[in-house]
């Protein structure tokens, strides 16, 4: 039987598609490796307010999951395109088994070492600018995944591991209801920090439009909320947007507040308040 090139470029396709997906896992593998020495190193780290390990060890789970699901999917179109090219050999199914089995004795093999991470420039890139915010403030959700409402406050970034990819913060100003009054520092993923606008640099900020949902920080307070836009900062000829902050009620309507540009920031996906 011959083989036809249409033939053969599926297969190469298919093997490259293979491929990508073992080097995928292959970093999820090391990501939950590094969080299983970390929860070894200090179990205790999951009872702390805010600590995120386990939503984000459930997460990789669920990526590297997938990952071996598609894995064995493209395995399963490859044999069968081989099987169609092939007169004998094995029948689809034994080479399936031999596959399977191949792949059981790959995992047991596989001792990663955390050096071994291959970064996407986009992510170097988010690495980068990360790794620039130190001594600046940010807003910073400090709430666990948890939790029933996302709170987020103004706080300063005092450290930033590239290793782990978590943002040291300082919460300068943390409520009455906090046990003692002095200042809190947080470890949190990068997910759970968005950089303000540059103060300095308002014209080649990001403007949001008239009835866009954002988040805020509230007058007089370091709490950011959701709030919408009423009108900007081009429109009223300054620094500052007029806003609508959600339950900010009074008498029956709801007050328009001015906030500056630099305290405005886009409201992060499946918001919660």
């Amino acid at each position: 039987m011959s083989m036809s090139s249409p033939d053969i470029v599926g297969i190469l396709e298919n093997t490259k598609e293979l491929d990508r997906l073992r080097k995928e896992q292959e970093e999820v593998l090391i990501e939950i490796n590094k969080m299983h020495k970390k929860l070894q190193a200090s179990p205790e780290i999951v009872e702390k307010p805010g600590d995120t390990s386990l939503s984000k060890l459930k997460i990789l789970y669920i990526q590297a999951k997938e990952l071996s699901e598609n894995e064995v999917t493209v395995s399963n179109i490859l044999l069968s395109q081989l099987d169609s090219l092939l007169p004998y050999g094995p029948t689809g199914q034994q080479r399936r088994k031999l596959v399977a089995e191949g792949n059981d004795q790959k995992r047991k093999r596989m001792k990663f070492d955390s050096d071994v991470i291959r970064l996407s420039p986009s992510m170097r890139n988010q690495i980068e600018a990360y790794a620039s915010l130190k001594g600046e403030q940010v807003a910073a959700r400090v709430t666990a995944e948890s939790a029933d409402k996302d709170e987020w406050f103004v706080v300063k970034v005092i450290h930033f591991d590239r290793e782990t990819k978590e943002v040291e913060v300082l919460d300068e100003e943390p409520g009455d209801d906090e046990e003692g009054s002095g200042q809190r520092t947080y470890k949190l993923p990068m997910s759970c920090i968005l950089p303000f606008p540059k103060r300095i640099d308002p014209l080649s900020t990001q403007e949001f439009p008239p009835g866009k949902n954002v988040l805020a920080v509230y007058p007089g307070t370091t709490a950011l909320y959701k709030a919408t836009v009423v009108s900007t900062p081009r429109k009223r000829k300054s620094d500052e947007y007029l806003l609508e902050f959600d339950d900010d009620e009074e008498d029956g309507a709801l007050p328009q507040r001015t906030v500056p540009f630099h305290k405005v920031v886009a409201l992060p996906e499946g918001h919660r308040q």
